[in-house]
C-alpha cells in the first residue's frame, strides 16, 4: 500500500457488504464498542432487516413478507449510525488500493467485510413449467411466495434437507397437500443418522406429508392452471406450486474475481482474515478454517469476534458446541452432528418418534448427537458433554 493510498484508507469507512443477518450483527456489534469510525454497509437489496430462519416457518402462523420485515434501511441507518447503500452492486474489489469498484465509481474503504451469503443452487429441469420453480431464500423471495402461494391446493417441495423439511411441516400446518421428493433415501442425509431421520419422515408422514425418496424431478410442465412434476421414478405429480429447497452454496464470485483465496466458501482463519491485507468474510459465505456452518449460532460468535477485531483488538472465533434446532413441530429435533471425520460410531434408542442417538469415540467420548420427538428435552444435557468445535 502506498502512502497516499494508506492516508486514503485511515479516512475511509468501515466498509460491510451484505444487509443479512451476518451484516447487520457485525454492525451492532461492532457499535457496542465503536460508536465514532465511520461504517457503511452496501447491498444489492433494499436493506430490510428481517430473520431469515422465520422464512421456512412464517407461513403457517400467518406471516407476510411486511410483518416479517423488522425494520427497512432508513430505520437500521439511524440506528446504527452508519451510511447504508441499497440496491448498489459491487462490481470489483482492488485490494491493494483499498477500494470497491462500483461500476465506474471508486469507493475506498479502510477495512471490508464480505458478508454476501449464500446463494440457491439451482435443479437442471426440463419442461414448460421448469421456469415457474421458486427457491427462497431472502425476504423477496418469500414475498413471491406468498403471492404465487393459491388459498389451498397441493404444493411438491423439491429437496428433503433441513428447509425442505421445515417448509413441509409448515405448509401442511397450513392446511395445504405437500408432497417432498428427494433423491436421498432419508431426510436430512449428512444431517442425522438413520435412525433419527426415520423418526422425523414416519411423523410427516403421519402429519399428512407424501413423501417420495430415492428420486429427483426430471421435468415440470403447465398444463392449464396446473404444474405436472415427473419423477425419475416414472411417477407424476399435479402441484398448484413447485419449491426448490435443494441447498445452497456460499456467494464467492466476487471474491475469487479479486484473486482472494476460495474454497467452499471464501476461505478465512479464526480471525475471519482473508488472504487479502484488511478485508474478511463473516457468514454464509464464509469457510472459517476449513469449515462453513450456515446456522445463527456460529455465525453470532463470528460477528461478535469479528467485531473486536474491526474494533483494534484481534480476535479469533471461538465455536463450543452448537445444536441445530430443526423447526419440525410434528417431531421437534435438536442435532449437533460429529464433524467430519471424527472416528466413532452412533448408538440409537427409538421409542415411537422419540429417537436419542448419540455418536461417541472409542474411549466413550460424546462426540455428537441426534434427538427426536421428547428425546429433544436431553438437548442442553447433551450439549454441556460436547468438546467444542474450536476453544
Amino acid at each position: 500500500m502506498t502512502s497516499e493510498t494508506r492516508e486514503q484508507s485511515s479516512a475511509a469507512p468501515i466498509v460491510i457488504v451484505g444487509s443479512g443477518l451476518a451484516g447487520y450483527s457485525l454492525a451492532r456489534e461492532f457499535r457496542k464498542l465503536d460508536t465514532d469510525t465511520p461504517l457503511m454497509l452496501i447491498t444489492a437489496d433494499d436493506g430490510t432487516s428481517y430473520s431469515k430462519p422465520m422464512l421456512s416457518t412464517g407461513f403457517s402462523k400467518g406471516k407476510t413478507a411486511a410483518e416479517l420485515a423488522q425494520a427497512d434501511a432508513g430505520a437500521m441507518a439511524e440506528q446504527l449510525q452508519m451510511d447504508i447503500r441499497t440496491s448498489t452492486r459491487i462490481t470489483g474489489i482492488d485490494t491493494d488500493a483499498h477500494e470497491l469498484q462500483i461500476g465506474s465509481e471508486r469507493l475506498p474503504y479502510r477495512k471490508l467485510v464480505l458478508a454476501t451469503g449464500a446463494e440457491v443452487i439451482t435443479l437442471d429441469l426440463s419442461g414448460s413449467g421448469a421456469g415457474e420453480v421458486l427457491s427462497i431464500n431472502d425476504l423477496s423471495d418469500y414475498q413471491r411466495f406468498r403471492e404465487r402461494l393459491p388459498e389451498a391446493g397441493r404444493v411438491v417441495i423439491l429437496g428433503a434437507g433441513l428447509i425442505g423439511c421445515e417448509f413441509a411441516n409448515d405448509l401442511r400446518n397450513g392446511g395445504y397437500q405437500v408432497s417432498l421428493v428427494a433423491p436421498s433415501v432419508q431426510v436430512m442425509p449428512g444431517l442425522l443418522p438413520d435412525e433419527a431421520a426415520g423418526a422425523v419422515q414416519d411423523a410427516l408422514a403421519q402429519e399428512g406429508v407424501s413423501l417420495h425418496l430415492g428420486t429427483t424431478a426430471e421435468r415440470i410442465d403447465r398444463i392449464g392452471t396446473e404444474l405436472s412434476v415427473t419423477l425419475a421414478s416414472g411417477e407424476v405429480l399435479t402441484a398448484d406450486l413447485v419449491v426448490s429447497a435443494v441447498g445452497l452454496r456460499p456467494r464467492t464470485a466476487l471474491a475469487r474475481a479479486a484473486g482472494l483465496s476460495t474454497g467452499h466458501g471464501i476461505a478465512v482463519n479464526r480471525a475471519q482474515e482473508t488472504s487479502a491485507p484488511d478485508v474478511y468474510a463473516l457468514g454464509d459465505g464464509a469457510e472459517v478454517d476449513g469449515l462453513v456452518l450456515m446456522y445463527v449460532l456460529p455465525l453470532m460468535a463470528s460477528a461478535r469476534a469479528l467485531a473486536k477485531t474491526l474494533a483494534g483488538e484481534r480476535t479469533e472465533v471461538r465455536w463450543g458446541a452448537m445444536p441445530v434446532m430443526v423447526k419440525t413441530p410434528c417431531c421437534p429435533t435438536a442435532v449437533c452432528p460429529p464433524l467430519s471425520g471424527a472416528e466413532g460410531s452412533w448408538e440409537s434408542q427409538r421409542q415411537g418418534n422419540s429417537v436419542k442417538a448419540v455418536f461417541r469415540d472409542a474411549g466413550g467420548r460424546l462426540l455428537g448427537f441426534a434427538l427426536t420427538g421428547d428425546a429433544a428435552l436431553e438437548k442442553q444435557a447433551l450439549t454441556r458433554e460436547l468438546p467444542p468445535i474450536h476453544s
